[in-house]
Parts: structure tokens; C-alpha cells; sequence
């Protein structure tokens, strides 16, 4: 997933130091940590370098982590090498222009609904919540329908 108006509101805020901060929504970690539970591995692939992002993939177990990569398609390249799946095992969910070429090569692309208008006609789904706003967890979701694994997650929690 990309970050920046995607896993975040695209928003950047600064202290009086210059010291940067994001905003994250806990619905969509949750939806990360439910893909976790069934196996699934996730990524963050992002043009910017931010320690916030390091420390927010920590926190939930996001093992694939490329920031400061713009060619986004050579990220792509890299880890199909690294971690032996094909191409159309791949989803990917991105805002901008520069997500293009790593969305028109995935299996399963996908964009928050706020996304640009030429992301959004290309992809293969588009959420109804915005970047940032819960957007990677809608896409987590379908993904664990299309599994087959939403039911018994939905029932785990049905029977608490």
C-alpha cells in the first residue's frame, strides 16, 4: 500500500521544530492485523522517508517496508523476486499518479475514493471511505471475502 493519501489523509503537519507527524486511522491498522491473522503478508511502498512510517509498519507487523521510492514499479519488481509470488497474487492500493505504474500491474488494484480521477478510472476497485479514513481497511475486507475468511473472522468475534 502507498502511504501518503492512502494509509494517511495525505495531510502533513509540522511542529514549530519542523518535526513532522501523520494522522492514521485505527480501522485501517485493524484491517492490516485481521489480514495478518490469515497469512496474508502486507507492504508499504511510499515515495517519502519518514521514521513515523517505519514505526507505524512496526507497529503492525508490516514486514515489506520501501520508502523513498518514487518508481514504484521496480519496488514491485523487487519484491515479486524477494517473496516468490506472481504478479496477479499482488494487490496494491495507491492515491496518485505515481501509484500508476505498480496499479496497472498487480493482480487486484485498488484507491481510496478521494484518489485522482485517472487513478480511480483504472483501478479495479474503488473504496467509499477516503485516504486515510478507513479506505485500506474496506480494501482489507474484500480481500478476506474473496479469501473465504471473512466469515470465521466475523464469527470469532460473534461468539465473544
Amino acid at each position: 500500500m502507498d502511504v501518503d493519501g492512502t494509509l494517511s489523509d495525505g495531510r502533513l503537519y509540522y511542529n514549530d521544530e519542523w518535526v513532522e507527524s501523520k494522522a492514521f486511522d485505527v480501522t485501517d491498522g485493524f484491517g492490516i492485523s485481521l489480514l495478518h491473522s490469515q497469512g496474508v503478508k502486507t507492504g508499504i511502498v511510499t515515495g517519502r522517508e519518514s521514521r513515523i512510517v517505519t514505526e507505524r509498519a512496526r507497529e503492525l507487523g508490516v514486514e515489506i517496508v520501501y520508502q523513498g521510492r518514487f518508481r514504484k514499479d521496480d519496488v514491485l519488481a523487487k519484491i515479486l523476486k524477494e517473496q516468490n509470488p506472481d504478479e496477479g497474487q499482488v494487490a496494491f492500493i495507491g492515491d496518485d499518479l505515481f501509484d500508476l505504474p505498480i496499479l496497472l500491474r498487480v493482480g487486484f488494484s485498488a484507491a481510496p475514493a478521494d484518489a485522482h480521477p485517472e487513478v480511480r478510472k483504472r483501478v479495479h476497485f474503488v473504496s467509499k471511505r477516503n485516504g486515510g479514513r478507513g479506505a485500506v481497511r474496506e480494501l482489507c475486507e474484500v480481500i478476506l471475502k474473496v479469501q473465504g475468511h471473512w466469515e470465521n473472522i466475523l464469527q470469532n468475534y460473534l461468539q465473544e
